[in-house]
C-alpha cells in the first residue's frame, strides 16, 4: 500500500509517517500543504491519501478540496480525512460523490492505533470508513425525515453501523445477532426509505447519506 500524508502539523504528520512505516507500509511522500499534496500525488500514484481538513493557507477547507482534486487527477485514489472536529457539512460533502474508498475519522482515532488501521485498510480496499463519534453527531444534529421516523430502534442501530462502513457480518458481531436477522433489518431499511433495487446506486450509500443529510 503506496501512501501520502497532508496534515501541516510536523509533529502530528511524522508521526503518522513513523506508524504507518512501522507497520510495513509504504509513505511514498509526506505534505504540509495542498500544492506540495497534489504534487505528490501526480509524482507517486500513491493508493491512499491520508489528508487534513484543514490546511493552509486559510484553514477552512483546503483538504476537502485538494482530497476532490486527487480524485480527479487519479481515479480510484482512496482517502481517508482527518479532522480535530466534527465538520458536517465538509464530512457529507465528502460523501456526496459516492462512499467507496472514502473515510472520515476524528484526529483522536489516530492514537487508537488498532482502529486507526483497521479503517485505512477498509478505505484502501475500497470500503467506507466514518467515525463512530462524527455519525452520533451527525444524527443529533440533523432532523430525521418521515422515512427515517419510521424505523425501529434495532433498524436505527444497524443503519448507524452502517453509516462507519460495517459490513453484515461485522455488524451481525456488534449488535450480537445472527447475519441473517442483520440482511432482514437492512431489507426493511430499504424498504421503509424506499430505495427499491437499482443497478445505477448503491442502496447502502443512499440510506447512509439520507441518514446524515437534513
Amino acid at each position: 500500500m503506496r501512501i501520502v500524508i497532508a496534515e501541516d502539523d510536523p509533529l502530528l504528520r511524522e508521526g503518522l509517517a513513523l506508524l504507518l512505516r512501522a507497520e510495513s507500509l509504504d509513505v511514498v511522500a509526506t505534505a504540509e500543504d495542498p500544492a506540495t499534496f497534489l504534487a505528490a500525488v501526480d509524482e507517486h500514484k500513491p493508493d491512499v491519501a491520508i489528508v487534513d481538513v484543514r490546511m493552509p493557507p486559510t484553514h477552512t477547507d483546503e483538504g476537502i478540496v485538494a482530497a476532490v482534486e486527487a480524485r480527479r487527477r487519479l481515479p480510484g485514489l482512496a482517502v481517508l480525512v482527518l479532522s480535530a472536529y466534527v465538520e458536517q457539512a465538509f464530512a457529507t460533502d465528502l460523501l456526496a460523490g459516492g462512499a467507496a474508498g472514502l473515510g472520515y475519522l476524528l484526529k483522536e482515532r489516530v492514537g487508537r492505533v488498532e482502529e486507526f488501521l483497521e479503517a485505512l485498510h477498509r478505505v484502501a480496499d475500497g470500503g467506507t470508513a466514518i467515525d463512530p463519534e462524527v455519525v452520533g453527531l451527525l444524527l443529533a444534529r440533523n432532523r430525521p425525515d418521515d422515512a427515517l421516523a419510521r424505523l425501529s430502534p434495532r433498524e436505527h442501530d444497524v443503519l448507524a453501523l452502517m453509516a462507519e462502513g460495517l459490513g453484515n457480518t461485522a455488524i451481525a458481531e456488534k449488535l450480537v445477532v445472527t447475519e441473517g436477522a442483520v440482511h432482514k433489518h437492512i431489507r426493511s431499511i430499504f424498504a421503509k426509505l424506499d430505495l427499491a433495487p437499482d443497478d445505477r446506486a448503491d442502496r447502502r450509500v443512499i440510506a447512509v447519506l439520507r441518514y446524515l443529510r437534513k
